[in-house]
């Protein structure tokens, strides 16, 4: 698996080139900044972009343009952020073009390098990590949304693990309920927001996402 990574802290961006390729994932490219960054993955066309959202030269969203403009020139690129805060404008842009292969992580979240690993192998192959907080903060922004507000706790609980990226599977095992219960769960959910259902684990994700990132 191709790596173009881009992290303005020399010491961050080092560990993190060290632990991409002890997990034996070739780094093609290490930046430290916005033109950098988008030069890099229109030449390498990576299997997966993994940037740090404020990058030289104004240290505002650099990492997110160079990202959201090489997705136009290569579609479909995978983009990985990592960011210090939750920036909920920063997400609404990452998940604007509805395309796959998507994650968005905070960097005190991100408790160990298997973590972080799995993130990535997971939004390269066409899937999304989302970080818990951005989903909160989406749901919050649709809180007064209609089919949102008919959703049940148990519902929303859900509706928050599916969007973070997670199977039936996994969100019985977190919840502690039958695969068969959170399938009838996921059904009412989409049933609530009118959602096309699908056994397709990513499509119905960025089904989820789509309607959270709705304004």
């Amino acid at each position: 698996m191709r790596v173009v990574l881009a992290e303005d802290l020399h010491l961050l961006r080092e560990g993190l080139v060290h632990l991409l390729r002890a997990h034996g994932l070739d780094v093609v490219a290490a930046v430290e900044s916005g033109p950098e960054l988008l030069e890099a993955l229109v030449t390498e066309r990576p299997d997966i972009a993994v940037v740090d959202v404020r990058l030289p030269p104004t240290f505002t969203d650099e990492g997110l343009q160079a990202s959201l403009t090489a997705r136009k020139r290569v579609p479909g690129l995978p983009v990985l952020v990592l960011s210090q805060h939750v920036e909920q404008l920063y997400a609404r842009e990452l998940l604007a073009d509805g395309s796959g292969g998507i994650g968005y992580l905070l960097k005190d979240r991100v408790f160990n390098g298997e973590q972080f690993i799995d993130a990535v192998r997971r939004v390269a192959a066409g899937g999304t990590a989302m970080d818990p907080e951005v989903i909160a903060k989406l749901l919050a922004s649709n809180a007064r949304n209609e089919p949102v507000g008919r959703l049940t706790p148990r519902e929303r609980e859900v509706l928050e693990l599916m969007a973070e990226g997670r199977s039936n599977a996994a969100i019985g095992q977190r919840l502690y309920l039958s695969e068969s219960a959170v399938g009838k769960h996921t059904a009412n959910i989409f049933a609530k927001l009118g959602l096309v259902p699908s056994d397709d684990d990513n499509r119905r994700v960025l089904a989820v996402l789509a309607f959270l990132n709705e304004k």
